[in-house]
């Protein structure tokens, strides 16, 4: 009426002042318009999906409001407009907006709940007779150090795409951003019930994929198995095969042509930030091999000596953020993601090692040798490593792969002590995989002798 916004054009360049208007009204008043309709009291976790239950609990409970999380729900891209650094201000939980949870919210999220463990333990429990004799068959390749260990722990592993470590930290675009950087949240609290569904919606392309594979399957569901003699750590994996996708971008279509699958372990050592949280996730970053932000080939080669320090004949590999000066988590001036380059000098890098900051790594391949090592400021893997056996049979169409580690581990692993619980991740390279073009776990919790555990080792 005014004519301030009586052309498409100078709507666009008023959007965000408009916005913006709107966004800080509706965080005085606790989005007061939202509330209209949508109380509180109204809300029924049965009929949400398992990270907005848990994003509403804890949104109740620290003083957020709706406009927090639902910017641009009726204006389409308004929010990918605002500086990052802007957006986390304004969405700092205010005190003022605290509520009592519900009992009715309190009611039906223990329902759905009891429903859903109902639901899982009666897959389980058809999925373990269905495999019955697939496991007798394969009951004479198990080492037997193994025997009479816990029933396997289901482990859904999904295809990550180029979800990236500062992916995760990046409010604009990870919804769970905050919960996870200033919450404390672990991955697992907000994703732990719709892995499958994250692994089908980026394997398709639909998100954090730009190089789709046809006919790659989403999530892997597997079987993990712990047991000890007081000296060594054996763990069993299990999952079926999923026949071959070709990869269209690698001549022949297999990205690693002598292993058809591999399997990996990985143990979180001391004073990673965010690892008791995400798990090895803190090792897969955005300038890393096959990633948006991966440096060319003249990059990687600069530096002769850093290029031989870091094992970048491949491309960058794993390493963790406190190997680095500095790792860019915003991407401010166009700048790339990560830290590759930024490397502390071998002296901060001999202490971090010498002090257990590391991710133990263990992997077992389909010829069934197996390599042990550890990420700190790259990947490093030993073959034929000193008590680190591995075994790998593909029996019915389920594989089976098997790794055994001593306790006390030695340099670059994580000595495990009855007592103490670990956080760890799993990924499976199936189908020739290289790279991120794997599946992984979000992470879990395993300990030695401990029945409540997410994955007990039991002394055998």
């Amino acid at each position: 009426m005014v004519g301030t916004i009586n052309t498409p054009e100078k709507f666009e360049a008023n959007r965000l002042r408009l916005a913006r208007n709107v966004w800080h009204a509706m965080k005085d008043t606790d989005s007061r318009e939202c509330r209209n309709c949508h109380t509180i009291e109204s809300m029924a976790p049965e009929f949400q999906r398992p990270r907005a239950r848990q994003q509403h609990l804890t949104a109740m409970e620290t003083g957020q409001t709706c406009i927090d999380c639902h910017k641009g729900i009726a204006h389409k891209g308004i929010r990918d407009l605002v500086p990052e650094d802007e957006l986390e201000a304004l969405e700092t939980p205010d005190p003022r907006h605290i509520k009592v949870v519900p009992e009715t919210f309190l009611a039906s999220l223990a329902y759905i709940e009891k429903v859903e463990a109902e639901a899982a333990e009666k897959a389980a429990t058809e999925k373990a007779a269905a495999e019955a004799a697939v496991a007798e068959r394969i009951a004479a390749a198990v080492a037997a150090a193994t025997a009479g260990t816990q029933a396997g722990v289901p482990v859904t592993l999904f295809y990550p795409g180029q979800a990236s470590f500062e992916w995760i930290q990046n409010g604009k675009e990870h919804g769970g951003a905050r919960a996870f950087t200033k919450g404390g949240d672990r991955c697992a609290t907000c994703h732990g019930k719709e892995v499958a569904n994250m692994g089908a919606k980026i394997v398709s392309g639909e998100k954090l994929e730009p190089t789709p594979i046809p006919g790659k399957r989403g999530s892997i569901d597997a079987t993990v198995q712990a047991a000890h003699d007081g000296e060594t750590l054996f763990l069993r994996l299990q999952w079926a095969d999923g026949g071959h996708a070709p990869v269209p971008f690698v001549e022949g279509g297999r990205m690693d042509p002598d292993h058809p699958v591999k399997a990996a372990m990985m143990i979180v050592g001391q004073g990673i930030e965010f690892g008791e949280q995400s798990g090895c996730w803190s090792s897969c970053h955005a300038d890393s091999r096959f990633m948006p932000d991966a440096p060319d080939a003249a990059a990687l080669a600069a530096d002769p000596t850093l290029a031989e320090r870091l094992h970048l004949s491949d491309g960058v590999t794993k390493y963790i953020p406190e190997s680095r000066s500095e790792i860019e988590l915003r991407g401010r001036g166009g700048a790339p993601l990560g830290g590759w380059d930024k490397v502390k000098d071998a002296a901060d890098i001999a202490a971090y090692l010498a002090g257990g900051t590391y991710l133990d790594l263990m992997r077992v391949y389909s010829d069934g040798t197996a390599s042990a090592g550890h990420v700190l400021e790259a990947r490093v893997a030993e073959a034929d490593a000193e008590g680190v056996r591995g075994s790998a049979v593909l029996e019915g169409g389920t594989w089976t792969m098997e790794m055994a580690r001593p306790l006390a581990g030695g340099p670059g692993d994580v000595a495990l002590e009855p007592g103490q619980t670990y956080t760890v991740g799993f990924a499976i390279h199936d189908d020739h995989a290289v790279a991120r073009f794997h599946h992984v776990s979000l992470e879990f919790r395993l300990a030695l002798d401990d029945p409540g555990a997410e994955i007990n080792a039991a002394r055998q």
